[in-house]
């Protein structure tokens, strides 16, 4: 692994910091939500971001938590386990001012094993390709009190991989493909 890190960018995409850019670090299995994606993933959220309290499991470069905030969200709690890569998601938060997020640096499994302080409106999980995190993350989501009353679930995986198992009480509200990455967002019952 290369112990340089080299700096690229994400964009947010709307809201009060439409067109700013970011730096984000190269890291091992970082991998941004495309625009395109993000585009597509926040028409569909066009009226359910304002005021949400946001969960960002596997947060990485924060891209899509980032973009809820711009977008009026109550707040966002940050959950990556790349101390390096946290670190950067909270310099970020300090460029843009931003003072209703948090950022824990740590596994999203063991945070999810706490049980909240109150339920989230809106969860984003993108973990790793290929990393087995997804399924053992939706359980715990769906078995704790992590969940509002319909709750909005994004979830992000390689269309190479084998689909996960969705909770029974979900329902797909939407889903798409773009390159290598299969994505869907549920609603909770």
């Amino acid at each position: 692994m290369n112990k340089r890190a080299k700096s690229n960018t994400i964009r947010i995409i709307a809201g009060k910091w439409r067109g700013r850019r970011l730096p984000v670090l190269d890291s091992l299995g970082l991998r941004p939500t495309t625009d395109r994606v993000r585009e597509t993933l926040f028409n569909w959220l066009m009226h359910d971001v304002p005021s949400a309290r946001c969960l960002d499991l596997f947060a990485g470069s924060g891209a899509l938590g980032l973009e809820c905030l711009s977008r009026g969200a109550a707040s966002v709690a940050f959950v990556e386990a790349d101390k390096r890569v946290a670190a950067s998601l909270v310099a970020n938060l300090g460029t843009l001012g931003s003072s209703d997020a948090s950022v824990t640096v740590g596994s999203a499994l063991r945070y999810l094993t706490k049980p909240p302080k109150s339920p989230f409106d809106l969860v984003f999980l993108d973990p790793p390709y290929q990393s087995d995190l997804l399924a053992p993350a939706l359980d715990l989501l769906s078995e704790q009190a992590w969940l509002a009353e319909r709750a909005l679930v994004y979830v992000e995986q390689s269309s190479a991989e084998t689909p996960v198992n969705i909770p029974e009480d979900w329902f797909e509200h939407r889903s798409g493909r773009a390159g290598q990455s299969r994505f869907s967002l549920y609603q909770t019952a």
